[in-house]
């Protein structure tokens, strides 16, 4: 039999249960569905963007039990029973220390890196409170802006370790 006559392979949808910034949540989805497609399209969370698909760029950057991944290289089995947070998970009322930091900073141009950037920095202070600029660099490799140098975005970080750092003024970016 032809391939193209055999019709399209049958998928089962199965039953997911995850917590997605601190609300359980429980989907039907077909197990290799991007994680990235459950959460824009099924949980209307559209701060986590999607530019590559690929895993390169670090738009769809999330937090999984607190650990950074990127969502469109995560299945919705692999995320069975375990933990997100996404942008909007970040702070719901306040904006929080890395949200200031770039708005006051100019961390960001058109917008479209900055959930994944602000995603990106919460894991690495979470990680290495106190981190050197190349800490920050390697914490900052999977995300790339497309409309700056990057000026803004370090300034942003190094605000953010000044911060927890009690305010002292420090060398860096």
């Amino acid at each position: 039999m032809d391939v193209k006559e055999a019709g399209p392979f049958p998928v089962k949808k199965e039953q997911f249960r995850m917590t997605v910034n601190g609300q359980e949540r429980e989907v039907a989805a077909v197990p290799t569905t991007h994680l990235s497609d459950l959460l824009r399209k099924e949980f209307q969370l559209t701060g986590t963007k999607v530019s590559c698909g690929i895993g390169r760029c670090g738009a769809c950057s999330i937090l999984i039990d607190g650990k950074l991944a990127n969502a469109c290289m995560t299945m919705a089995y692999q995320v069975d029973g375990h933990s997100i947070t996404t942008i909007e998970g970040v702070q719901k009322e306040e904006l929080d220390i890395c949200q200031t930091a770039f708005l006051e900073e100019g961390g960001f141009q058109c917008g479209y890196c900055t959930p994944g950037m602000i995603i990106a920095l919460k894991a690495l202070f979470r990680e290495t409170p106190q981190p050197s600029d190349e800490d920050i660099e390697e914490g900052l490799a999977g995300n790339l802006c497309r409309c700056t140098g990057y000026g803004g975005i370090m300034r942003s970080a190094c605000r953010i370790r000044r911060e927890l750092n009690g305010g002292r003024r420090e060398s860096g970016f």
